[in-house]
């Protein structure tokens, strides 16, 4: 018998390349403590087996064949009973089906009885994700309460399609986002302003080469979005990355440092929490040449200048708003944070680790210890950068001063 306090999961798989990794989003979320069920549509078995799906589920695979068996109870009612359902490789069509309110097969008919959050993870073309009719499609689901995890851009199994915006999110981002979905729905930040930056900067040497790094803004996009479903009002201001503007966020698009600044700088009038996440160049060219520079036999010397120290700025003039910084170390982390708190007004630094496993640049999860500037610091486990996300609003939430602003009912 399922532990009535054990949050059970719906696991729909649509008919995509993407389906193989459904079996890893089963695998995750089962590790989470979660109850899973599966259902397969009939195109998701052209590219996974019953056997893999049932595997990871440790439990038997829901398909249109098992739908019309002789059973004492209506199979689509019975796989609703969850707190959560979430397509892995959601196709156009099942979009379509579930926004026009079909029920002609086991998936479609169980997402109507869905009475738990409904989380969609697209994986099509970029043609067909950007076409009116799906746009059309995902705006209405959107309005119904539904929630979209990417798509992102990346590589496509199709053949000659090479890369685009349409890959599916991988299975530990999705294992987290339904997990943060089955979490009770908490407004803390409504009527708040709450300021993000994300990304890398570029500062360009002429009008083709530039100093850059390869960050890709997934913590602080994940900041904003956390941010967002606490019902703040939320500016991001990124550098350039491949992910695409999340819903319900004012997104800022910059290059360099200086446009970082004045985008941050401007947006932080109005806020309550600033949390820095991008990844600033340091210098920048001193002088930027007009002209792309002709390759030189031998040395090159490239002069450059600081950059603007924006946290610091931010701290010389934080008034009541909560101030959040990131740091990168390599060794005498904690100490060399702390100083940095200490330095830029900041009321707390999230220190990451540049050399540790899985928690360099670009990946899904991270590992951070939060650092105050007396030098009283947390060590965070590693988790999704969702998780990363919560747990510093958690801690921002605690610094803020109660709000003059009539909250909504």
């Amino acid at each position: 018998m399922t532990d009535p306090t054990t949050p059970a999961v719906l696991v729909i798989v649509g008919g995509s390349m993407a389906a193989v990794k459904a079996p890893s989003v089963l695998r995750r979320l089962r590790e989470q403590g979660a109850a899973v069920r599966v259902i397969a549509t009939r195109s998701a078995l052209a590219f996974i087996t019953e056997l893999s799906l049932s595997t990871a589920a440790d439990g038997p695979v829901g398909t249109d064949v098992h739908w019309f068996e002789p059973r004492p109870d209506a199979l689509h009612l019975t796989h609703a009973r969850v707190d959560a359902a979430v397509v892995v490789g959601a196709s156009a069509e099942l979009l379509a089906g579930a926004a026009g309110g079909h029920a002609n097969d086991l998936a479609l008919a169980t997402l109507l009885s869905v009475r738990g959050r409904v989380l969609w993870v697209p994986a099509m073309n970029e043609a067909m994700w950007r076409s009116p009719a799906v746009q059309a499609n995902v705006e209405r689901l959107r309005g119904w309460g539904h929630a979209f995890l990417g798509p992102e851009v990346g590589a496509f199994g199709t053949r000659g399609e090479g890369s685009g915006l349409g890959r599916m999110a991988e299975p530990e981002d999705i294992a987290a986002h339904v997990l943060a979905l089955l979490r009770p729905v908490t407004r803390d930040l409504a009527g708040r302003t709450v300021v993000v930056s994300a990304g890398p900067t570029r500062e360009y040497l002429d009008p083709v080469r530039f100093i850059s790094n390869p960050s890709s803004g997934k913590m602080g996009f994940a900041v904003a979005e956390e941010a967002r479903d606490r019902g703040a009002s939320v500016v991001l201001v990124t550098g350039p990355v491949t992910l695409p503007d999340p819903p319900g966020v004012t997104t800022v698009r910059i290059e360099s440092a200086l446009e970082l600044r004045d985008a941050v700088i401007r947006a932080a009038q109005d806020a309550d929490i600033v949390v820095m996440t991008a990844a600033v160049a340091d210098y920048r060219a001193a002088d930027q040449a007009t002209e792309k520079q002709a390759k030189v036999a031998g040395d090159v010397t490239i002069h450059l200048t600081p950059n603007p120290d924006i946290l610091a700025q931010l701290g010389a003039d934080k008034g009541e708003r909560v101030l959040v910084g990131f740091a990168m170390e390599t060794h005498a982390g904690v100490e060399r944070a702390a100083a940095k708190a200490q330095r830029k007004n900041a009321d707390f630094i999230l220190l990451n680790y540049p050399t540790r496993e899985g928690t360099a640049f670009g990946g899904d999860d991270n590992q951070v210890t939060l650092v105050r500037p007396d030098g009283t610091h947390e060590d965070w486990p590693r988790t999704s950068k969702r998780e990363v996300a919560r747990r510093l609003l958690d801690e921002a939430v605690r610094g803020l001063r109660p709000s003059t602003t009539p909250q909504p009912a």
